[in-house]
């Protein structure tokens, strides 16, 4: 999902009050845990990950790998702190895509 700069704006103030839900260990990340993320945020549409400072991977291998095996986005990424944005498909749960900026289509 591209967002428009408005957008991503809008979501990083949201998810600024926001704690990690997920650490990323020296187990890595893998697909597993890729779809717990997606599943995670058919709840929650807006969640932080950390990675713990045994972990090999780097905050941008993370942001990659997360990117190419799923239809998550990557919001922003700060130090060790990745922030993902995934649209709920059930109304009730839409706390931050109903409220999202629109694009402006010229």
């Amino acid at each position: 999902m591209n967002l428009t700069g408005k957008q991503k704006r809008f979501l990083r103030s949201e998810a600024n009050g926001l704690n990690p839900i997920f650490q990323i260990g020296k187990n890595g990340l893998n697909l597993e845990m890729v779809k717990e993320f997606q599943d995670s945020l058919e709840n929650k549409e807006l969640m932080k990950v950390q990675l713990l400072q045994n972990t090999d991977w780097t905050a941008t291998e993370a942001v990659e790998f997360i990117e190419e095996n799923s239809d998550i986005t990557v919001v922003q990424k700060i130090g060790r702190v990745i922030v993902l944005y995934k649209p709920s498909d059930e109304e009730k749960y839409q706390r931050y895509s109903s409220r999202l900026p629109k694009k402006n289509h010229l």
